[in-house]
């Protein structure tokens, strides 16, 4: 038999190629575990079976109010039994789920509303004056349903209707649109605007698919995971861990607001061991409970800018396992990882910190990670010191930006998605980020990396939180600014010993030259607003941003 041979004979069919989908982790979890605990939500939990029966109300009342396939359902709650219940009752209606930062403003609501071209709103009643106020700046508003979590403060009721009678009008017996193609999207998800331009990210049923699996291969996440809803379901579906938690028929947590002792207590009473947090979070419980021991271990994936070294070792003192990982919204949740290898636990404390800040090797479920000149799509060698921009390529990168094709040309260009972040390849292949792009400091030819910089100044007692952004400067172009959140209960020190701090262990041009103690502005997954920052110490970036968009 020659090679040819199998040309012929060997072709799809429905018995051998399925759509993926991760809509089936729900069907799966109840049939095999119809009576295990799915939802906790304060007293209230609910089952695999019960949930199920709700998602599937959800669907079939959606259509039988109109919604078609290929339509845009919004959400715009906190991480409540609702939110969860949408991220499979929607795409199985066949419309796409647009979930929202419930930390914007009416004029960003209003935003995402019309330009996803949003059919119909599920709305947290927490939420429903500044809501109101974002469908008046619409010409054509969706019709609205109120969603009466018996958690939720007081609220006006906005909807036509409410969310537990439109469930009730539902078949529980509705059999789901499902997708004809995986390609076909499934949610339509907004940059958190860290830069101040959010775009419209869409992602697809394979994508999503294989991210929930990655996550659950990736973090080795046992059977029955108790998972705490720590980091927002509407930040990249909660890097698809509302589906990926479902395919392990574990028990989602829900927490309506994080704080240190919500999150404490929730471990406590609910028997939680996993969680995602970003470092402002953990920098939060390390803060508030510095001298807590946790009863029982508890496994934490955090993402974002790379945790200060202080922050991790009062956290790992506490119990917490932490891996550090890398994701964007644009790849559907963290492929990348930095993998604790074997003999690492025998290094000292200082030389184990140093490691985990490192964002690490992709995942074995995605496919290309590069560190390379973003011009010539060189790599970068792996020395540690030579930067290059983190470029990704795999199945679960976005299909692409709505209704933006010059944006999401730009973003795939040379068959990479383009982080924006510069990092450098250590000697093992762990790439670590030294900065994002826009925030590395050019101060008389000399590049200053922020990251650097923050990481110093974070070990000083008395700092929470810690950004340093670029201002003019006459002499040398720019230097370093810091903006400081402090510590509650803690001396506040002066700018000069801030300063003197930083040249005892900083090259001196690296230093600030100017600090600011303030609340840091931040987006609902924690992440600084630098671009707010920015504007505040009148960076050339700044001006050159405000000058043409105003």
């Amino acid at each position: 038999m020659s090679a040819k041979s199998y040309g012929t004979g060997l072709d799809r069919c429905e018995a051998n190629h399925v759509p993926l989908t991760p809509l089936g982790f729900l069907d799966r979890a109840a049939l095999v575990h119809p009576k295990r605990v799915a939802v906790v939500h304060g007293d209230l939990t609910r089952t695999w079976e019960q949930t199920r029966e709700r998602c599937y109300r959800l669907a079939s009342a959606l259509v039988a109010r109109g919604i078609e396939p290929g339509d845009t359902v919004s959400v715009l709650a906190p991480n409540t039994p609702a939110m969860l219940e949408a991220h499979f009752g929607v795409p199985l209606a066949g419309a796409v789920l647009n979930a929202i930062n419930h930390r914007l403003d009416a004029e960003g609501i209003a935003f995402i509303l019309r330009h996803g071209e949003c059919r119909l709103l599920l709305v947290d009643r927490e939420f429903s004056a500044v809501v109101a106020a974002a469908l008046k700046k619409l010409d054509h508003p969706p019709s609205v349903i109120d969603i009466e979590d018996h958690l939720a403060p007081p609220g006006e009721r906005i909807g036509e209707a409410d969310y537990e009678s439109l469930l009730a009008s539902g078949d529980p017996d509705f059999a789901g649109r499902w997708p004809s193609d995986e390609w076909q999207p499934i949610a339509l998800n907004y940059t958190s605007g860290t830069t101040g331009d959010p775009k419209g990210v869409v992602v697809s049923h394979r994508g999503t698919y294989l991210m929930s699996l990655l996550q659950n291969t990736n973090w080795a996440v046992p059977r029955a995971p108790r998972y705490l809803w720590t980091l927002p379901m509407f930040h990249a579906n909660g890097w698809c861990f509302t589906w990926a938690i479902t395919a392990a028929a574990g028990t989602h947590v829900c927490l309506r607001r994080v704080s240190a002792e919500a999150v404490l207590q929730a471990i406590d009473v609910h028997q939680v061991d996993h969680l995602c947090a970003a470092p402002i979070v953990m920098a939060m419980l390390a803060d508030s409970a510095r001298h807590t021991r946790l009863s029982r271990p508890v496994r934490v994936l955090t993402a974002g800018s790379p945790p200060p070294i202080a922050v991790l070792d009062a956290v790992l003192a506490m119990g917490f396992d932490v891996e550090h990982v890398f994701g964007i919204t644009e790849v559907s949740g963290t492929p990348v990882s930095c993998v604790w290898q074997d003999g690492w636990d025998d290094l000292s404390p200082t030389d184990q910190g140093k490691l985990r800040v490192r964002q690490g090797a992709r995942a074995a479920m995605f496919e290309g990670l590069m560190v390379g000149d973003a011009d010539t799509l060189d790599p970068v060698p792996r020395d540690g010191k030579t930067v290059g921009e983190l470029m990704l390529r795999g199945n679960t990168v976005m299909m692409g930006y709505f209704k933006n094709e010059a944006a999401t040309r730009k973003a795939l260009a040379g068959g990479w998605f383009r982080t924006g972040d510069v990092a450098v390849l250590h000697e093992n292949g762990y790439a670590q980020i030294t900065d994002r792009s826009k925030d590395v400091i050019i101060s008389g030819g000399e590049n200053i990396s922020s990251v650097e910089v923050e990481d110093v100044i974070h070990g000083h007692p008395a700092v929470l939180h810690a950004a340093v952004v670029a201002q003019p400067d006459p002499k040398w172009g720019e230097v370093p600014c810091v903006f400081i959140e402090l510590r509650a209960g803690v001396a506040a020190p002066t700018e000069g010993e801030i300063l003197k701090f930083c040249r005892e262990r900083l090259a001196h041009f690296k230093c600030p030259r100017r600090v600011v103690f303030t609340s840091l502005p931040k987006t609902a997954t924690g992440k600084i607003q630098k671009f707010r920052l920015r504007q505040e110490a009148g960076s050339t970036e700044a001006i050159t941003r405000l000058a043409t968009h105003g």
